[in-house]
């Protein structure tokens, strides 16, 4: 694509069906291949791997699209600014405006700074800072406002009535999903015998745009969707046979928690997804921490559900090749060190305790070597005198433990218990 002399992006026009929600929709292969060649030289073609590691711990070959990899750091750019290089040109004079828990908001804005046209994105109040942070730093104007997705969008359709700036859907336009289906054509061309596709779900437009791309080219590929059991409409709208409304419990995966599946990607997911699975917030936490330690690869909430859902069963066997979807990595510091620690402990390899001790010296270094006899090691301990919930003669010690996986926590356990000590473990 070249740029025009203004220092902006030129951009084509390309008609899509009607407007979404008005019941006549289409999208198309056609739609996803006109994508990718607009996108080709502005949107980074993934790396695609295959994981000698989860291939031989799951007994299949296991692949990841690495889209957290991707520009921003998210597959959303795709959309966004395949949307963008849509329109006409007075169609973004007064600017772009959008909701999002993150992903869609960074790639709105930096599509919008890349073409030069002003973007405003509305933003729960629950958003990680770093979303917030670095979609301020590709050019938006960041409102934030609501508990959730929903509440955040709909101030954002507010707003745009009263600007009439042009509203970027998150999920609902074909153009937008064509632009995310992109994927599933680089994912066709670098393994054409895929067997299963594993893909996450929120509003719907990625696995809308992937299952469209990938059955047009193989019809015998498996799509899976998959969202967290905080978040989980298009599960049980996909087995009501209708779209229907949940609560939403925002957790690790705040990238695909929304209460309801897009009016325009259900029918393409009852049509196309074989089904839709749920993953806890504790499987996603320890997704996250293996991805870390096993392929190297820092992989947010949102991204990691795919691999979760195979780490813990949830597709029974695929029988075959197996790429997992990795849609985004834009995790914050913090949140990177609590899922660390939560899912080192849902794998059992980090333990808390609560030990009653004799109020006496030497009972603490007593303590210390039976742990050690046990191959435990200490990584933080509080030990506490003066509570009054003690009895007299009595003092308590908290613990946190590195272990070896539930069997080596059972044998701590068992150990301290034979040797007399009132063992209880914390949560």
């Amino acid at each position: 694509m070249a740029r025009a002399a203004t220092g902006t992006m030129t951009m084509r026009t390309e008609s899509a069906g009607d407007t979404p929600g008005t019941g006549v929709f289409m999208l198309t292969n056609e739609l996803i291949l006109n994508a990718a060649g607009r996108l080709k030289e502005l949107v980074r073609r993934t790396e695609f791997m295959h994981s000698h590691y989860f291939s031989e711990l799951l007994g299949y070959p296991v692949y990841f699209k690495c889209e957290n990899l991707q520009k921003t750091g998210s597959f959303k750019i795709r959309g966004a600014l395949n949307f963008m290089l849509c329109q006409k040109r007075e169609s973004l004079a007064g600017g772009v405006i959008t909701a999002s828990a993150g992903n869609h908001a960074q790639g709105v804005a930096f599509s919008a700074r890349l073409l030069g046209v002003r973007s405003m994105v509305f933003m729960p109040e629950n958003t990680p800072l770093q979303k917030i942070h670095a979609t301020r730093e590709y050019g938006a104007e960041v409102v934030l406002t609501g508990k959730n997705f929903d509440e955040a969008s709909a101030a954002a359709l507010k707003k745009r009535e009263e600007t009439g700036s042009l509203f970027v859907h998150p999920f609902e336009d074909p153009v937008v999903m064509a632009g995310q289906g992109t994927i599933g054509l680089e994912i066709i061309e670098e393994l054409p015998d895929v067997s299963t596709i594993l893909v996450p779900i929120g509003g719907g437009g990625l696995i809308s745009g992937i299952a469209t791309a990938i059955t047009s080219a193989n019809p015998h590929v498996r799509i899976i969707g998959v969202e967290t059991a905080s978040a989980p409409c298009a599960h049980y709208s996909l087995k009501k046979g209708m779209i229907l409304e949940t609560p939403v419990h925002v957790g690790l995966a705040d990238g695909i928690s929304v209460k309801k599946v897009g009016d325009n990607t259900f029918p393409i997911i009852r049509e196309l997804v074989e089904d839709v699975i749920l993953v806890t917030e504790e499987e996603i936490a320890q997704a996250i921490v293996a991805l870390l330690e096993k392929a190297k690869l820092l992989v947010e909430g949102a991204g990691a559900v795919t691999l979760a859902a195979l780490m813990n069963g949830r597709v029974g066997h695929p029988g075959g090749k197996t790429v997992c979807v990795l849609s985004g990595g834009n995790i914050d510091v913090k949140t990177i060190a609590m899922v660390v620690e939560r899912g080192l402990l849902a794998a059992g390899r980090y333990l808390k305790l609560k030990v009653e001790l004799e109020d006496v010296p030497g009972s603490l270094a007593k303590l210390a070597g039976e742990l050690a006899m046990t191959g435990a090691n200490i990584f933080f301990i509080n030990h506490d005198r003066r509570s009054i919930s003690l009895p007299w003669g009595k003092t308590e010690v908290l613990l946190e433990l590195e272990t070896k996986g539930y069997d080596h926590i059972q044998r701590i356990v068992d150990h301290l218990s034979r040797c007399g000590y009132q063992v209880e473990v914390l949560k």
